[in-house]
């Protein structure tokens, strides 16, 4: 990327956004503990960006407290779509922190947390992995209406977001070919995108000394499905981009192992499917349903 990139204004103003609720299917699906499947893959094709690969590595904690940062996203993620009007709230936080945030790169260019182009990529990015998820890990395929819909709803979460509004592909044909532009032209094997493949099976930093021998295998084995899962859900010219390989084995293991996932997860109790902001979203949903109901129907 040879210049500093367009500074993000709020030219998403004029159309206030709506937060989610019951009935879309972000409320559905965007609070699985199987949606973080994909999850992995969306922030390496985030770092592979030079601009926040340049960010992440500079000014992230992603180095010092792994698991505190993940988890930091992952709340902010179930609130854009569990958080009511507080998920309003949060897109204008996220926009406030990261005002400040610029790193220089390895060639002296300047990066800005706020570009249009890096923070609408960051958004974007979801809607790849909300339609490569359902063909591993769903029980069905994705319809096309049901993609019209995510697609929709995503351009809904990028309003949200506070994503510029010409920064947001008017239809699907639109996107992929944007997210085909991008992986092609802009994406690099940046070092931080390299370095969060090599750290997923080693136990974070952070963990006293005296338990990291005994949580070592767990780690190796759960970080080795980890990093399997999250290149194989790398469309194919990212993972050549950063040197990754990839077998037709390789392909038909995830396949079955995302068919014993999307088999099993139906049958667990909703507070062990959805992360502890969605569930409670959802209970307080139909509690909510419940008492309109009470007082539609009150003797009067």
């Amino acid at each position: 990327m040879g210049k500093i990139q367009e500074s993000l204004t709020p030219d998403t103003a004029e159309r206030e956004p709506e937060p989610f609720g019951p009935g879309s299917l972000l409320w559905d699906q965007m609070g699985l503990y199987t949606s973080a499947l994909a999850g992995n893959s969306v922030f390496i094709l985030q770092t592979m960006h030079p601009a926040i690969g340049t960010v992440v590595d500079q000014m992230s904690s992603f180095r010092t407290d792994p698991v505190g940062r993940a988890r930091r996203s992952f709340a902010s993620v179930q609130t854009w779509v569990y958080g009511g009007e507080t998920a309003i709230e949060e897109g204008r936080r996220l926009r406030e922190m990261h005002k400040p945030l610029s790193a220089v790169d390895e060639d002296g260019v300047r990066h800005h947390a706020l570009s249009a182009e890096p923070w609408a990529w960051v958004h974007l990015t979801g809607f790849y992995a909300a339609v490569t998820a359902p063909r591993y890990f769903g029980t069905e395929p994705l319809t096309l209406q049901k993609e019209q819909q995510i697609f929709d709803e995503f351009i809904q979460l990028g309003r949200i977001l506070r994503v510029p509004e010409r920064m947001l592909p008017r239809t699907i044909p639109d996107y992929w070919k944007y997210f085909d532009a991008m992986v092609a032209d802009t994406l690099v094997p940046h070092k931080v995108a390299l370095e969060v493949l090599a750290a997923m099976d080693k136990v974070p930093p952070g963990i006293p000394a005296p338990l990291r021998p005994a949580l070592a295998p767990l780690m190796a084995a759960v970080g080795n499905l980890g990093r399997f899962i999250t290149v194989g859900t790398l469309p194919p010219a990212a993972r050549d981009r950063l040197g990754l390989t990839w077998t037709p084995r390789d392909e038909r293991l995830l396949h079955a192992v995302g068919q014993a996932i999307a088999r099993t997860t139906p049958h667990l109790p909703e507070r062990l499917r959805y992360m502890p902001i969605a569930y409670r979203a959802r209970q307080a949903a139909r509690a909510r349903a419940r008492l309109d109901r009470a007082l539609a129907t009150r003797p009067l």
